[in-house]
This record gives C-alpha cells, structure tokens and sequence, in this order.
C-alpha cells in the first residue's frame, strides 16, 4: 500500500500549502482592515443595485421606419396616427369621440403624453391621452400602441397605469386624446 514515507511527504505538503495561505491572509488582512473590506462590499452591492436604475437613451430604437404604419381616415382603428402612444379601448368605439368621453364617464384628473407623426402633413404632435372613468371597462377596440414608451418610473410618459386612481370613480372605461401642439425637434 502507502509507504509511510508518501504519508510524511503529503503531511509537509499539507503544513507548506497552511503555512502559505495563512501568511497571504495576515498580509491581507494587515493592509486592508475588516471596515476597509465590509466598506468596499457595500459599495460594490449598491453599485450592482443602481446600475439597473440608471437613465439610458432609447432614441435610437424609436425610428420611424421601425414604427408601424399609421393612417389619418379611420379613428376608430388601432393604428389611426393620434394612437401611437395609446394602451387602452378608443372612446370612438364606446359611445364618445377623439376628444370627449362618453357619458356617464369622467375625464380623468391625470394623464400621459405621446409624440405621434401625422401621415396627412409629415409632422411630429404632443398628444395627450386621458382615461374616462366612471363605468366598467368597454371591451370594444382594444390597442396596444407603445411606439416610443418609457419604463414605469416615468409615468407622465408610461401608458400602463390606471390613470383613474385620481378620480372619485376610479373604474376605467376608455381613453381620449387631445393634441397638444407640434413636438419639438429631437
């Protein structure tokens, strides 16, 4: 089997690797304290948890010939231009219009906003959305538009959010839009 002269070798072996490791840890430990290492911890898991936080530019995504096609005819269809930005039910198909909700609905007290191209003149609106709230939802004209939309941290600029919370009648119904005005240049 095993000399015992292989089981005196591993043994020095062992005391060699112990001895080596030790003196690498004390040196360590004398020129960086317990507070130094805890403090450089801390600052590495904070930074590994900000980093997501942290803004980024998106603009480059948002090109018009990546977008959907929208028209200017039909406003009770998902991709009429002012819906670029629009995640609810259209108002047109329940009862209301672009601009007004139907009734028995309340406009809601907050809103979101949008940047929408109109095909008819080329140019780049602010249009803002709000929510009719006041009746159960209507199940008709369901969209989704989320043609440059921002993360929820933004909410002025985030369309997944129950925007009558702010209203007595926090039931929402449907969504309208108004043009603001021309969008600036980028």
């Amino acid at each position: 089997m095993f000399k015992p002269s292989l089981f005196k070798l591993v043994d020095k072996l062992e005391i060699l690797f112990d001895r080596a490791a030790e003196s690498q840890a004390r040196k360590q430990a004398n020129a960086q304290g317990r507070r130094s290492f805890i403090g450089t911890l801390g600052k590495a898991m904070v930074g590994a948890a900000v980093v997501p936080m942290l803004p980024f530019d998106r603009w480059s995504e948002a090109r018009a010939e990546d977008a959907p096609k929208r028209q200017a005819k039909d406003d009770t269809a998902c991709d009429y231009w002012r819906f670029c930005a629009l995640s609810g039910n259209l108002c047109t198909c329940c009862g209301g219009s672009l601009t007004q909700c139907p009734t028995g609905t309340e406009v809601s007290k907050v809103s979101w906003i949008g940047t929408c191209e109109n095909p008819d003149d080329g140019k780049s609106y602010l249009v803002s959305y709000n929510d009719c709230c006041g009746k159960l939802m209507c199940s008709q004209c369901a969209c989704e538009g989320a043609e440059r939309a921002r993360p929820g941290y933004r909410l002025g600029l985030y369309n997944h959010v129950n925007w009558c919370m702010a209203n007595n009648q926090n039931a929402y119904h449907c969504t309208i839009t108004s043009i603001v005005g021309l969008a600036g240049n980028h």
